[in-house]
């Protein structure tokens, strides 16, 4: 079995896996925003906020690192120009997803000062990151 497409298939898992929970929490945010505070609804927003960051998206953050960056190694992609300019979106995504939960802190401590217009735009930002890293990766540009 080679190990390279082994990595590269786990990589994709992971990613996917990421991804999605990236683009379901906000979509989240933004209903829990119409919740009151302290309300059933609010709590129940809460649990699924809390287990989408915690079992999910934090996890498949991490194995994606792991495996992304055990393909670069094995790759040897660390001098190519598409693979910086995947890594500076790839910051990006890391600051949304950090973005995200510090917003679910707010939210469970009933301190969220944001609308949901708010949360719609920030829904976008992963989709525009990952557009971006899918076309740096499958096309090579540079």
């Amino acid at each position: 079995m080679d190990l390279y497409l082994w990595l590269k298939a786990l990589h994709v898992i992971a990613v996917i896996a990421w991804m999605a929970g990236m683009l379901y929490l906000p979509r989240l945010y933004v209903y829990h925003c119409k919740a009151k505070s302290g309300s059933e609804m609010s709590e129940t927003f809460k649990v699924m906020e809390r287990r989408l960051l915690r079992a999910i998206i934090n996890p498949a953050m991490i194995a994606s690192w792991i495996f992304g960056l055990s393909l670069a190694w094995m790759g040897d992609w660390w001098g190519a120009g598409w693979f910086h300019g995947k890594l500076a979106l790839l910051f990006g995504m890391q600051l949304i997803h950090a973005g995200y939960a510090r917003w679910r802190r707010a939210f469970a401590n009933d301190a969220n000062t944001h609308d949901e217009k708010f949360f719609r735009i920030m829904n976008e930002v992963p989709t525009l990151l990952m557009i971006g890293i899918v076309i740096l990766v499958i096309v090579k540009p540079f």
